[in-house]
This record gives C-alpha cells, structure tokens and sequence, in this order.
C-alpha cells in the first residue's frame, strides 16, 4: 500500500510544538497499515521536523531557549536578512534539526516510544501555515 497526502499545520507561534495528534488526525489510512513506514517532509527551509518528549511542555520550552542561544537572533554580519533578523538564524535551525522524519508503523499505529512525539519547530517569528508531505508505504492489513 501506498498513500501520499499533502497536509497543512495551522500556524504557530515561535517555538517547538507536538503535532503528533494533528498528523494521526489527518492520516486515518495509518489504521489500515499493519507494517510500513510513515515519511514526513516539511516544504520550508525555515522550519524543522524532529521527535523529542511528549509528555514534558518544559522540554519543548527548554528546545526554544537552547536553539536560541546556540544561534542568536541579531548578530551582525549576516548578509541574508531579507525578511527580518529571525530570517538567517531560522534557516540555521532547520539546517541543524532538519524537515524529516521516517517512523516505523505498527499494527495501525506510530512505533513511537512511550514518551515520544514529533515536534514542529517553528523558527520564525511569524511562520504561516506549514505544509507536510505525508508518504505511507507499508502492507496492509
């Protein structure tokens, strides 16, 4: 089986954010799927995909203040700042973190770990909607 669909996240503030509802919401054919493997691809080189804790909000919270220490917002020297002082170090931050994900599928469901979940990090001040291409492969049930 095979299943791509092209799904958009409502915009978020600034920030690491669980979507891991918002996804299994808008894949229903996930349920069908007994074994296979669910891609993510996020369209945005200011943006990322990653999977951390899920249960913690402190954590994501955490992510926010350490990305931003590591890459600083308002440093000079930067030539692409086009769009604003949170453009240059908002595609730093995809770059590091990166816009995809492949997770194991079984039996109908996400082989996450009891406490993971799949962030949105949003490394713009005003991000928009996201969009994600979601690609299921796997036998079905």
């Amino acid at each position: 089986m095979w299943h791509q669909v092209i799904l958009t996240l409502r915009p978020r503030s600034r920030g690491f954010h669980l979507i891991t509802d918002e996804l299994l919401a808008a894949l229903p054919e996930l349920r069908r799927c007994r074994v296979g493997l669910l891609h993510l691809w996020l369209r945005h080189t200011s943006a990322s995909l990653t999977i951390n804790e899920n249960a913690d909000a402190a954590v994501r919270r955490d992510f926010e203040r350490f990305f931003n220490q590591l890459v600083p917002q308002g440093m000079g020297g930067y030539e692409h700042d086009y769009e604003g002082p949170d453009d240059l170090p908002a595609h730093f931050k995809a770059s590091l973190l990166g816009c995809q994900l492949s997770v194991p599928v079984t039996e109908g469901k996400l082989a996450l770990g009891t406490w993971q979940g799949i962030y949105l990090g949003e490394h713009r001040d005003q991000g928009g909607p996201r969009q994600v291409v979601a690609t299921l492969h796997g036998m079905a049930s």
